[in-house]
């Protein structure tokens, strides 16, 4: 037995010494970073990096870089890429509060981030504050994160995002901007919170060119002057013209609000930011989300003639108080594209158009066709418009099942093709609505406090989760 335990401990006397003469064999890959570190230490958490660059230079595969509290005036460019098993991963360490900012106005042209990911994978920025960034140039554009080329199995979850701007007039900011030039996969954004972005003719998150595969979820995105979650194609991004748009991908659970154009100098006095825009993505699932206080909740077409969003699933997302339209689908005009292959189903659409700007709680706009729209509940706003269709380019969408809210003292307004109709029967013809389309009081439990939830007794319940 004696023998046995010098053995033992001789062979934990060479481990410990292979593994302090080894850090790379450690069980864990560990590099902290601290504002009272040196470049000069060995990254130890008695001995920390100064800055987020020199850990990026030394990490590798299964690394993960622990920030400790305070803020970082640098933008960090991740270096190398991580694999599946063992990816790389910047954090806040402990959830202490790190900010990494600029401080100052960006004065020269071009692109300028916080972060960095360009063509790299298998990286996780978790728990970290951008913010003060900002540009008074046309020409420059400036961003919390940038991720581009290549970059996939990205994870980008629980950071604020906040204060990132462009003064100029036909400036551009974004919150997180993703741009696949090259073929992107997997990419993750959650629990982040995005807020007061001064974005130009840009977005606060935005998704476009070449990307399949992406989830975003449980973000808030608030108080900005342009489009909360943007998926875009077509627009030259993408190398391969052929895949050049966003698609295969979820977006849910999101709440959105307080986002207008309105006063914007891009836009100036025009309500036309939408709290999630498909601008040309296909095979996209928008679910569950809750949007108010935008200019539009929910739009979904191609800006592109001949392009369109394809097989964009809306669906249970509750849509209420947003000041032109509620969900929106097609061009704006007859030199847009349009939508196709669609579903908008089992929607709250709760008193939106405040701004009585004629887009009801509904509004179907140039080229739609091949779309389901049922089953959703729409409650009119000011305006008294349950569905807008100014548009005679719509075909073959078929309504099933719809709930109009019916208010004592109150009537509809519905138009089809150009056509208006206070009658819901006469409507219900000119749309070929089905027989289950009702106009009737869904009875809300408390749709004063915003709360859409059915009674027990609800008449709708019985239409809506047949």
């Amino acid at each position: 037995m004696r023998k046995l335990i010098i053995i033992i401990l001789s062979l934990t006397t060479i481990i410990t010494v292979f593994l302090l003469n080894n850090p790379s064999a450690k069980a864990e890959n560990v590099i902290y970073v601290a504002t009272n570190g040196n470049d000069q230490n060995d990254g130890t958490k008695s001995s920390p990096f100064r800055t987020l660059n020199k850990a990026a230079s030394q990490a590798t595969n299964g690394t993960t870089v622990y920030i400790r509290e305070g803020t970082y005036q640098e933008h960090l460019h991740i270096k190398h890429s991580g694999t599946k098993s063992k990816p790389i991963v910047f954090k806040a360490y402990n959830d202490e509060d790190v900010t990494l900012t600029r401080g100052d106005d960006v004065d020269t042209e071009g692109n300028t981030a916080l972060i960095t990911i360009d063509s790299k994978n298998y990286i996780t920025i978790n728990g970290l504050t951008l913010e003060n960034l900002s540009t008074n140039l046309a020409d420059e554009t400036v961003m919390g994160i940038f991720i581009t080329g290549s970059s996939s199995h990205i994870s980008i979850e629980n950071n604020h995002v906040q204060h990132i701007e462009t003064h100029a007039e036909d400036g551009n900011a974004h919150g997180i901007a993703v741009y696949g030039t090259k073929k992107m996969t997997d990419i993750h954004i959650k629990s982040n919170l995005l807020e007061d972005l001064k974005l130009g003719a840009s977005e606060s998150l935005v998704l476009n060119g070449n990307i399949e595969s992406f989830y975003i979820e449980d973000n808030i995105i608030r108080s900005s002057d342009n489009i909360g979650i943007d998926l875009i194609g077509y627009e030259g991004v993408a190398l391969n013209k052929s895949t050049d748009y966003v698609r295969e991908g979820t977006v849910r659970n999101n709440r959105i609000y307080d986002i207008s154009s309105y006063g914007n100098p891009a836009y100036g006095e025009d309500y036309s930011a939408g709290g999630i825009y498909v601008d040309g993505g296909k095979n996209i699932s928008i679910e569950q989300n809750t949007i108010h206080n935008a200019d539009i909740g929910i739009e979904a077409t191609s800006e592109h003639a001949g392009k369109y969003a394809e097989n964009i699933s809306i669906i249970d997302n509750i849509i209420y108080n947003n000041y032109y339209t509620g969900i929106s689908i097609g061009g704006y005009d007859e030199n847009r594209g349009g939508t196709i292959h669609s579903t908008i189903a089992r929607n709250t659409l709760y008193r939106n158009d405040t701004k009585g700007l004629g887009g009801g709680q509904l509004l179907l706009q140039h080229d739609t066709k091949t779309n389901v729209i049922e089953k959703n509940l729409l409650t009119a706003g000011p305006s008294r418009l349950f569905i807008a269709n100014y548009f005679t380019t719509n075909a073959s969408n078929s309504l099933r099942g719809n709930i109009f809210h019916k208010e004592v003292g109150k009537d509809g307004i519905w138009v089809w093709k150009d056509e208006e109709f206070t009658v819901f029967s006469d409507f219900v013809d000119a749309s070929n609505s089905d027989a289950q389309s009702s106009y009737i009081d869904p009875e809300y439990e408390n749709e004063d406090g915003n709360s859409f939830q059915l009674k027990e007794d609800s008449p709708a319940k019985e239409i809506i989760f047949e």
